[in-house]
């Protein structure tokens, strides 16, 4: 027998259904707060290091298009700052994708990584006699601000709960 109270359970179970569909979307999305301003200010920085000098003369941009022979290990920390630091922050914070979160935590974590070995290139020589050209105080920076970036990413994509 069907009354009136089982056809209010049907409006029910259809409004518990767009429930579940806002509960999803509402699941993936971040809310990174202050950390945003935080992070557009290290993506500001980053792109400020591409101007200073990386290595010797070079500069951050011509270690990144391979305008200066300066080794693997720049070139990949700057790709890497380039494409998760720059690229991938904004388009997380365009979009406020948790799965982005994590995709930009790992890559600047592994962007610091990558920075520090480059430091350490730098710093030593192809033989025990002859040091390395040392890095320049844009190379330093840009490290800075990726292990700034990369704790900053793993807080926010973390948070969720």
């Amino acid at each position: 027998m069907r009354g009136p109270v089982s056809e209010r359970d049907n409006g029910f179970e259809e409004f518990r259904e767009e429930l579940r569909q806002v509960e999803r979307r509402v699941a993936g999305r971040i809310d990174p707060g202050m950390r945003a301003v935080r992070i557009a200010v290290a993506v500001l920085v980053v792109l400020v290091t591409s101007v200073l000098p990386w290595v010797g003369d070079a500069v951050g941009w011509q270690v990144l298009f391979g305008g200066a022979k300066v080794g693997l290990l720049p070139v990949l920390f700057a790709a890497f700052l380039l494409g998760v630091g720059v690229i991938g922050s904004g388009l997380t914070l365009a979009l406020r994708n948790w799965a982005l979160a994590w995709v930009c935590a790992v890559g600047g974590c592994a962007a610091a990584v990558l920075g520090m070995l480059s430091i350490w290139t730098q710093q030593t020589g192809k033989s025990n006699k002859v040091p390395g050209p040392g890095p320049g105080f844009g190379l330093v920076i840009a490290e800075l601000a990726a292990i700034a970036l990369a704790v900053m990413w793993v807080k926010i994509a973390s948070s969720r709960r």
